[in-house]
């Protein structure tokens, strides 16, 4: 599995425009943390809503891809309209490559 986390807008948005997506290949990790991964993948596919718009000023807005078995699915969501699952793996995705 292929996962990309890309950020758009919010107070940096002219740095990160200049910035490529992360990109993060599960066959790189240990099994654990794979394994972790895609528990958080499959809790976030489900709990999309519609795209909302963002009434919060600066917000950021974060598209994490996942391209699993030539299957790809784009999460798209912001700080403002956020589910729990996907600050979740948005969290794990933000720790990992800080640790880089």
């Amino acid at each position: 599995m292929k996962v990309t986390l890309a950020t758009h807008g919010g107070l940096a948005a002219a740095i990160n425009l200049r910035l490529p997506p992360k990109v993060l290949d599960t066959g790189t990790l240990p099994e654990n943390a794979a394994s972790e991964l895609a528990e958080l993948v499959a809790a976030a596919v489900p709990t999309l809503k519609a795209d909302q718009p963002s009434h919060a000023r600066d917000a950021m807005s974060y598209t994490i891809t996942v391209e699993d078995g030539g299957r790809l699915t784009a999460l798209k969501q912001s700080d403002a309209t956020m589910t729990p699952a996907f600050a979740a793996l948005l969290t794990w995705l933000q720790k990992h490559f800080e640790h880089q």
